[in-house]
């Protein structure tokens, strides 16, 4: 059943970004009265399509990709029988340079705008809720594999980044921090300042993580929040507002303490002393085979939440918008510099479909839409010959020297992009399968 909600939310995902983007050319080739033949949400073979007025709108079997198909355009169709003939006034070539560049940024303007206007509702509907710097040094952070691999231990607390000072702890393992140079961190560590450094090539280790907290995460204080029926924590007697003060006569302050004694005692019996109701009480509970014994917590995290205004949330929403593209260019830079590896940051289709999960989460689902909204937007601008920022090179060109690019040329270049792009969705899918 995760599979088949996993695959669900991917095809749904796809479906709205595919039809928005195309719907983008579509709109903006009709207003300048160029007809439009086809409009297809995924590729051949069709498995259902009907014509309105000019164009025939169809959904093919192939869901990962679309395309409209505009009278007088050579395209990744490589029709090119009809472009012998004089154009006809309504067909794409017939139309001013400047006309026939807007036909081509219509898809990307589109996903530009749909993620933001998904930021901006995302903000409106859910505020945000953040660990301040205060709030997580009064108990430190917990340092994971990948933390631990930097310097960072356990009850370490972050004074600041970079010799600045900052405001929550998401700050610390930002993507705009990891995406620069010579980053470092000041913690306190036994009364004593010691730095951190965080390597350039530090993204591509995370890169394929499912979260930023296999790196570090906040120091929590708890009480029982919740015990699983019939658990072995149930059986001994736990119940929901226990306070945990000991194991095996160890002192527990903290939830990592828990799972990391846990961890030691795999198919044991461990004694607990507990605090209910302001009285102390003795238990024993056996420990699962995976460190476990069954029982959810309840923390003891102050977190600040804030709504927004209509207004704040299109401040805000277009902000994380546009810092998201711009932190896609400056991964795509390190891409090319080396310091990221692809192998371990690009992702396909079943890279994408993981990251949606195998639950439906709504909240999740618009999110990720939003961000692959913009990396569509900003992957079609690159300007490879049959991606729309191949034609905008060469409309550009064309309107700065008044020159236009013969049939034959872009009928090449389209043929050679195609390559391109062929090469990279054989990459991208071998790496998804061997990543998977």
């Amino acid at each position: 059943m995760e599979t088949i909600i996993m695959v669900g939310q991917l095809l749904l995902g796809l479906s709205i970004l595919v039809g928005v983007h195309e719907w983008g050319h579509l709109i903006a080739a009709k207003i300048f009265g160029m007809k439009v033949e086809k409009y297809s949400i995924g590729f051949p073979p069709k498995i259902w399509g009907k014509r309105f007025g000019e164009t025939e709108y169809s959904i093919g079997a192939i869901p990962l990709g679309g395309f409209v198909k505009i009278a007088g355009m050579i395209d990744e169709s490589l029709d090119t029988k009809s472009m012998s003939a004089e154009p006809e006034p309504w067909e794409f070539r017939a139309k001013p340079a400047w006309q026939r560049l807007i036909v081509m940024m219509g898809g990307i303007l589109v996903n530009l705008a749909l993620g933001i206007i998904i930021f901006i509702v995302l903000a409106l509907v859910n505020g945000e809720a953040y660990l301040t710097k205060e709030e997580l040094n009064k108990n430190g952070i917990v340092a994971h594999d990948l933390g631990e691999q930097l310097g960072f231990q356990t009850g370490d607390r972050v004074l600041s980044i970079n010799g600045k000072d900052f405001e929550r702890f998401s700050d610390i393992i930002s993507p705009n921090l990891l995406l620069e140079s010579d980053s470092y961190y000041t913690v306190q560590r036994d009364g004593q300042e010691v730095r951190v450094n965080l390597p350039n090539d530090f993204i591509g280790k995370i890169a394929n993580r499912q979260s930023r907290d296999s790196v570090i995460s906040p120091r929590i204080p708890f009480s029982i929040g919740s015990v699983v029926q019939k658990s072995n924590a149930a059986l001994a007697g736990l119940e929901s507002g226990d306070r945990i003060i000991a194991m095996d006569g160890e002192m527990i302050n903290y939830y990592d303490e828990v799972t990391a004694f846990l961890a030691t005692k795999k198919g044991e019996e461990v004694n607990l002393l507990i605090e209910r109701n302001g009285a102390k009480k003795e238990l024993t509970a056996q420990v699962t085979d995976e460190g476990t014994i069954g029982f959810y917590v309840q923390t003891e995290l102050n977190f600040t939440k804030r709504d927004f205004k209509f207004f704040e949330a299109v401040g805000t929403g277009t902000s994380e918008g546009f810092l998201f593209l711009w932190l896609n260019i400056k991964g795509f830079k390190k891409i090319f510099s080396g310091d990221i590896d692809p192998r371990k940051s690009v992702m396909g289709p079943i890279g994408i479909m993981k990251q949606f999960g195998g639950n439906w989460d709504w909240n999740r689902f618009w999110s990720l839409v939003a961000m692959l909204s913009m990396i569509l937007a900003f992957m079609n601008f690159l300007p490879i010959p049959a991606l729309d920022g191949g034609h905008v090179m060469f409309l550009t060109w064309e309107i700065i020297s008044g020159r236009e690019p013969s049939d034959r040329f872009l009928e090449n270049a389209q043929k050679f992009g195609m390559i391109i792009l062929l090469s990279l969705t054989v990459f991208i899918i071998a790496n998804d399968i061997i990543n998977f």
